[in-house]
């Protein structure tokens, strides 16, 4: 009979053969699993004396197909899936004579106030041959403004999802991140959105804060997975802080573009972050004793998710003078964010059992296995459906 401590080891040697396989046959495959994921509409807007123009980058599929993108992360997993397909499988030239037929039902999502009805200005289809890959559309479409002085807002219907709105050039250029239903600040008839330091500033800090809380939650899962490791406070800020250090120094790098992950290799990232999630999990079960080892590969999954984390931020569109205090406030958002999950675990679980000889057994080792069965599916999922 294999002794115990032999035991672990061949567990733990089997776990990592295991999940080098895997991570193997995710290497193999073509990036398809994220492909139809939903991503923010982006909208440039010029407005001079009497005419605001709008130039809305979007994959406009989604919008002809009726996808209501405030239910669902992916074209896949809504009901309107085989007609955003056949959608996306329609010739570009195809594709922009049937937005240019149904405008109408493409503006009445579009709210635009302070201005006249939108009129439709042009259509470009960018070109993308694989059909796994979302694809872009260009439409471009004006308003006229009455007479005076008065400003205008940008923003659209709930049901369309995220929305950044650029306006104006230089490094005081005004750039937001909306959710669907929400406005744009007045945008002024010349000159740039004046936002004081402190707005921008707390925009941001809330933008990180709620990429983990209500929204992240492959990476709620990598900080319970940490914070069920144990309860003793240096091994849990040994962790944390080499995962803070490692994704600020992905999240900066990358935000700068110093990093750059192609669109369609960015399932990979996300299947390694669900890997990440795994691992530490199974870590908690099989080896409960802080080393060397575990900082190390909790900084290196910190590099990944910081990857994740800039994929998101650069969805916001930084304007070039608010980069530097945009990027640190993102940053801390994100972690008040992971606080908060810590400390609502530790008020859930370790404040009534911590001191019980079950912790363990009825906190640790579930709560580890549960979140390594999502990590593992969720790895699956993105690799192979």
């Amino acid at each position: 009979m294999l002794r115990p401590f032999a035991s672990h080891h061949l567990l733990m040697v089997w776990c990592f053969l295991l999940m080098s396989s895997a991570l193997l046959g995710f290497l193999s495959l073509p990036g398809q699993a994220r492909a139809h994921e939903l991503r923010p509409a982006v909208a440039e807007v010029s407005v001079n004396e009497d005419r605001i123009e709008i130039s809305l980058r979007l994959a406009v599929e989604t919008l002809l197909a009726g996808i209501d993108q405030s239910q669902v992360a992916d074209t896949d997993e809504a009901p309107e899936a085989e007609v955003y397909d056949r959608l996306r499988g329609l010739p570009d030239r195809a594709l922009a004579q049937m937005v240019e037929t149904r405008f109408s039902d493409i503006s009445a999502g579009i709210l635009l106030e302070g201005a006249g009805p939108l009129s439709l200005a042009s259509v470009d289809v960018i070109a993308e041959s694989d059909l796994e890959l979302p694809r872009d559309t260009v439409v471009s479409m004006s308003a006229e403004l009455p007479p005076g002085t008065a400003p205008v807002s940008l923003g659209w219907a709930a049901r369309n999802g995220g929305l950044v709105v650029r306006h104006g050039e230089g490094p005081n250029a005004y750039a937001a991140f909306l959710q669907g239903g929400e406005v744009s600040a007045p945008l002024p008839r010349s000159g740039v959105v004046e936002e004081s330091t402190g707005a921008v500033f707390l925009r941001f800090v809330v933008e990180g804060f709620e990429h983990i809380i209500p929204k992240g939650l492959d990476h709620i899962l990598f900080v319970l997975g940490l914070f069920l490791f144990s309860l003793a406070w240096r091994p849990l800020l040994a962790q944390v802080t080499a995962f803070t250090l490692a994704h600020t120094v992905t999240l900066g790098l990358a935000t700068l573009s110093i990093i750059t992950i192609p669109p369609a290799q960015m399932w990979l990232v996300e299947a390694l972050i669900a890997i990440s999630i795994a691992y530490v999990a199974i870590e908690n079960i099989l080896r409960p004793k802080l080393g060397w080892w575990r900082i190390l590969v909790v900084f290196g999954f910190g590099l990944l998710h910081g990857l994740g984390f800039a994929s998101v931020l650069g969805d916001l569109g930084l304007a070039q003078g608010q980069f530097i205090l945009s990027l640190i406030a993102f940053n801390i958002g994100v972690e008040l964010g992971q606080l908060a999950v810590i400390a609502a675990a530790f008020v859930l679980f370790a404040l009534p059992l911590g001191r019980s000889a079950m912790y363990r057994r009825v906190v640790v080792i579930p709560g580890s296995v549960a979140i390594a069965f999502v990590g593992l599916w969720w790895a699956f999922e993105r690799s192979f459906m």
